[in-house]
């Protein structure tokens, strides 16, 4: 896996292009990254609202239902920008700008309809994400928009940390390889060499990955004894609008400060 600094971060863009993804190490102040751990925490203790529990997403792994043992296990706390001024803060850190105009120009849109959360993946009760592009439900202009993934903690296999298909974002993959929910057949027969080049994107606590909404991505469960925590939003560029009347036009977006001129 390709990663970079803090300081390279101004030569991502090659390897995004080729790879669907980067990670930049060390990339988040230990007192910003603290900060956003700690309103996490109080947040899942509290079980603040809007929640996502594991037990609404029936993966597996889920609990059955809310009522059934670790039913009420946080998969992810939505919203995250109007939970704590903290997360603006973040979305307006000048190097993580920087990053996204390289990307995708300027001004870049923070949409508040899809992630916009604080990913949680617990021990016992944490689910199976299957192989899956994030625009399956989404509807923009096009599919060209850039997540962020910012780890809290450590992010590893045996935790449930993300792994990617290098290359996915440019892939033309039809629907009779997928199921019914979108999800890649791992039993296809023109699927089955992608997952000889799964890479397992292994996370520091202050570690950035970037990955195209198209990158095919999953992860396993957690089963390490440890809960793992990230904070993801999404990003499109000033061009790539979200579909009128769609889901992902139902909330209001977040314009970032335009550091192309500083």
């Amino acid at each position: 896996m390709t990663t970079r600094t803090t300081a390279a971060a101004s030569d991502i863009a090659t390897e995004f292009e080729r790879d669907g993804f980067a990670v930049l190490r060390g990339f988040v102040p230990a007192a910003l990254r603290q900060r956003m751990m700690d309103v996490t925490r109080r947040d899942v203790a509290e079980l603040r609202e809007p929640i996502e529990y594991e037990a609404d997403v029936q993966y597996p792994g889920s609990p059955e239902s809310l009522d059934a043992p670790g039913g009420r296990t946080v998969r992810r706390l939505r919203q995250a920008l109007s939970r704590d001024p903290v997360f603006q803060e973040w979305l307006s850190y000048p190097p993580l700008v920087g990053c996204l105009q390289q990307l995708l120009g300027a001004p870049v849109y923070c949409p508040m309809a899809h992630h916009n959360c604080v990913m949680t993946k617990h021990p016992r009760f944490s689910s199976e994400t299957g192989w899956h592009r994030d625009t399956r439900f989404w509807n923009f202009q096009s599919g060209d928009l850039v997540n962020t993934w910012l780890a809290l903690g450590e992010e590893r296999p045996e935790n449930g940390c993300l792994k990617v298909i290098p290359g996915s974002h440019r892939m033309e993959i039809g629907k009779d390889r997928l199921d019914d929910l979108q999800f890649l057949d791992s039993e296809h027969p023109e699927n089955v060499p992608l997952f000889d080049t799964v890479q397992f994107v292994e996370l520091a606590p202050g570690d950035l990955l970037l990955f195209h909404a198209r990158t095919f991505h999953a992860a396993t469960r957690n089963f390490s004894d440890q809960t793992k925590y990230s904070v993801v939003f999404t990003f499109h560029g000033p061009e790539n609008e979200p579909v009128p009347g769609s889901k992902s036009s139902r909330y209001p977006e977040l314009v970032l400060p335009d550091i192309s001129g500083l």
